[in-house]
């Protein structure tokens, strides 16, 4: 009886956290996120999806975080940003898309998908969330130079290799 309480509990906060959005079902972006915006008086211009394929570049990459506790913050693409959440911004990419990232402090790379804008701090191309700089072993010191490459853009029927 008490096992069978228990199992029902935990049914209960897997579907409640599911309904709110933790990850459970995938990303339902249709399109990309192309449109020019304006931060701070700059305007950037995000590059088409097609000329964004295989794009390279090399500079100084962050982490970041928009939860605060238990709340998730939302990205560009307003999914919502768990703590564990796996992601990146990035200024001028068709959102979303996936890259490989390589930190070339100490070689370590890893792919990660681009849904968020940023960042916005001058010399800088990439912000990505701590468990990705965690995976590329940055988090202590904040920063590093990385190399990015474009896989793909855009998620199920809009996707592009």
């Amino acid at each position: 009886m008490k096992r069978t309480l228990q199992q029902s509990l935990l049914l209960a906060l897997v579907t409640l956290f599911c309904l709110i959005g933790a990850g459970c079902m995938g990303p339902r972006i249709k399109g990309y996120k192309t449109k020019p915006y304006t931060v701070r008086g700059v305007r950037y211009h995000p590059m088409p999806p097609r000329s964004a394929l295989g794009h390279t570049e090399t500079g100084v990459a962050s982490h970041y975080s928009e939860h605060w506790l238990i709340f998730p913050g939302k990205t560009a693409t307003g999914e919502k940003l768990w703590p564990w959440t796996r992601a990146a911004a990035h200024k001028t990419l068709p959102i979303p898309c996936v890259i490989r990232v390589t930190n070339l402090t100490n070689g370590r790379s890893t792919k990660v998908r681009v849904n968020d804008r940023g960042p916005f701090i001058r010399n800088r191309v990439l912000d990505v969330t701590k468990p990705v700089a965690d995976e590329l072993g940055f988090t202590r010191r904040g920063l590093t130079t990385v190399k990015i490459k474009v896989l793909s853009v855009g998620d199920g029927p809009y996707r592009i290799r």
